[in-house]
């Protein structure tokens, strides 16, 4: 409903803005990332073209080329730029360099054109309102080398909403302000506007990005990220990304709606289904929305007597997931954008942002066919229970496609355990010592009413963003004052922080840093008893999972000035406040970091706002 007073009230702030923003444009400096671009579009041998005209093995009913027989395997690297010593990272390898200090640079930027559309979508068969990227859904996949840059134009094409991506898992050392957090980094781009990303692909490995303006990413904004590096143990083929994700049925909004709604009115949404490559069937009897049966499930080719990368990507809202080949050990080999030494496992557990790289040697017979597998367990994450399973298929050179796989499940494999692998298992493959932290900080995270609704606090402490105002462009002008709602913490000259985080609550929380892998200390149920595991070199990663009523003991060096957002990444939990703003050496944001397109989101969202009613009732984030 038109809301005068509303549309007065944001005409105002914007205007207010917009003269603030002006400010931000006089201390933004040239930036010095781009670099040349040697002809390159994304559609190099063996990787997915941008082009919808050009990408292969779309079946009918699908959004995206990923989980088809016919996508194209990946290459161990991309060959269209100079091979120093033979490849693109010439020496450097995962033995010998410390990615986070000394990471290659190519001289090579990967660009890529993305337009960012809302539409009637039906991946299962279901027809919902979903947001697609180049049309596709999953979007299309990115890829580069270790050492490139990556420059990547999105255009906002939802008539009503705006939006951002995030780069999940990079560092964005120097490129601060292209973390694509709205109201933390930058300003969300406008309907209608475009804005141009540029970052180092600093690490590698396996990721993904995602919408981070509310809860967008959950109708449909995710795709992966591969970044080609040193391989740490030998493959000879790799199947690319395999995304496993819950799915709803309605747009995000009512998600967000759910939890938004006061007390006692509030819920848990509850996913409808679970997908693989953004593929699953549905039971149309169980709907009364328009739903076609026999959607279509995804499937892989295997050569038989090969051995497989598989690179797993969790990109739901909420879930954790199970993960299992049929008659298959998995050889893990990486988390996150970190190489572990690998050990074997027959079922991987992944919480929201979570990535695991494995390696699967195929069976010698030809005509083999069995199930990949994913389960939702109940216990950890909210299902309605009619859509919690997902399988699809692997077929050898010499199977019949024609017939599914008749393969038994392995032992346990949908266990209920809601947690990662144990940390002893997850050892780093380059070895670094997380030392004595500067500074210790207890954080208690628990659900709480603000006296009409229920919101996720720490501390006592929630958060909602101001997309007019982001916190970054304040640090850099030097105001370092931030409301209690922004929950922004400073921490100085700190070299090392450690956080000690309780889980209060009754559900699990992968819990995600920005600009930073975290080491992870020590995790499990109770209280933290002063224990670390392999203190000489413990796991590092991105996103951990917080068991319910346990903790997680995170550390990391402060060597990436900024503001940094550190959250669970369960999408519900966001939107409900769940979010902890790391403020990192500050004086060196003022002399160091540049701002130098930020002040462009501002300018077109002040515009925007100025004549249209931002409906924002959660965090924004």
């Amino acid at each position: 409903m038109f809301n005068l007073a509303r549309l007065t009230q944001a005409a105002i702030l914007a205007g207010a803005i917009f003269q603030k923003v002006q400010a931000y444009a006089v201390v933004g400096f040239p930036s010095a990332a781009p670099r040349a671009n040697a002809g390159w579009s994304g559609n190099s041998a063996g990787a997915i073209s941008n082009d919808p005209a050009k990408r292969p093995g779309i079946a009918p009913g699908g959004y995206s080329p990923l989980g088809d027989t016919h996508t194209p395997q990946l290459p161990h690297f991309l060959t269209n730029n100079p091979l120093p010593q033979g490849k693109p990272w010439g020496t450097k390898n995962a033995s010998n360099t410390n990615y986070y200090e000394n990471p290659p640079t190519t001289n090579v930027t990967r660009t890529y054109d993305f337009t960012i559309t809302k539409g009637v979508i039906a991946p299962d068969g279901v027809s919902v309102t979903g947001l697609l990227i180049n049309g596709q859904f999953p979007g299309p996949t990115i890829e580069a080398n270790w050492g490139d840059w990556i420059q990547v134009t999105v255009h906002n094409n939802i008539p009503d909403e705006g939006t951002a991506l995030h780069w999940h898992g990079f560092l964005q050392k120097g490129t601060q302000y292209y973390d694509g957090v709205p109201g933390t980094t930058m300003c969300p781009t406008a309907p209608g506007s475009s804005f141009t990303y540029t970052f180092k692909a600093d690490l590698y490995g396996t990721s993904w990005y995602h919408a981070h303006y509310s809860s967008q990413y959950a109708s449909g904004m995710i795709a992966p990220i591969v970044i080609h590096g040193p391989q740490t143990v030998p493959y000879d083929i790799d199947i690319g990304p395999v995304m496993i994700g819950d799915w709803y049925h309605s747009y995000y909004t009512e998600g967000v709606d759910q939890v938004m709604k006061p007390i006692p009115n509030w819920k848990n949404p509850l996913s409808n289904n679970n997908l693989i490559n953004g593929r699953n069937n549905y039971d149309c009897s169980l709907t009364n929305l328009p739903c076609t049966p026999n959607a279509g499930t995804a499937a892989f080719k295997f050569t038989s007597g090969k051995s497989h990368r598989i690179r797993f990507i969790n990109p739901s809202a909420s879930a954790i997931e199970k993960i299992s080949i049929d008659g298959h050990v998995m050889q893990v080999i990486a988390n996150d954008f970190v190489p572990i030494q690998p050990y074997n496992t027959t079922v991987i557990t992944l919480g929201v942002g979570q990535r695991t790289d494995v390696i699967v040697y195929a069976s010698n017979s030809p005509t083999d066919s069995f199930w990949m597998r994913a389960f939702i367990p109940g216990n950890c994450s909210p299902t309605d229970g009619k859509g919690n399973y997902v399988q699809a298929a692997i077929f050898h050179e010499q199977a019949d496609l024609a017939k599914q796989p008749v393969s038994s499940a392995q032992p346990g494999w949908n266990n209920n355990i809601c947690a990662n692998d144990d940390l002893s298992l997850t050892v780093p493959y380059y070895p670094i010592s997380a030392g004595n932290p500067d500074t210790t900080e207890t954080i208690v995270a628990g659900m709480q009413s603000n006296g009409t609704h229920l919101l996720w606090y720490q501390n006592d402490r929630t958060f909602r963003t101001n997309y007019n105002d982001p916190l970054l462009l304040e640090a850099k002008l030097g105001n370092l004052k931030f409301n209690d709602l922004a929950n922004v913490h400073n921490y100085g000259t700190n070299r090392s922080l450690r956080f000690i985080v309780e889980n209060h609550s009754g559900q699990p929380h992968p819990m995600h840093l920005h600009g930073h892998n975290m080491f992870i200390l020590a995790s499990g149920v109770g209280r933290w008893d002063g224990t670390v595991v392999n203190p000489d070199n413990p796991q590092r990663r991105d996103v951990h999972i917080m068991p319910i009523g346990g903790y997680i003991v995170v550390q990391w060096n402060q060597d990436n000035p900024g503001i940094w957002a550190f959250h669970c990444h369960i999408a519900w939990h966001v939107s409900q406040g769940m979010v902890w703003n790391v403020l990192e050496q500050p004086q060196s944001i003022l002399d160091k970091v540049d701002v130098p397109s930020a002040s462009q989101t501002c300018r077109e969202w002040a515009a925007w706002t100025g004549q249209h009613v931002v409906d924002q009732i959660d965090s924004g984030l």
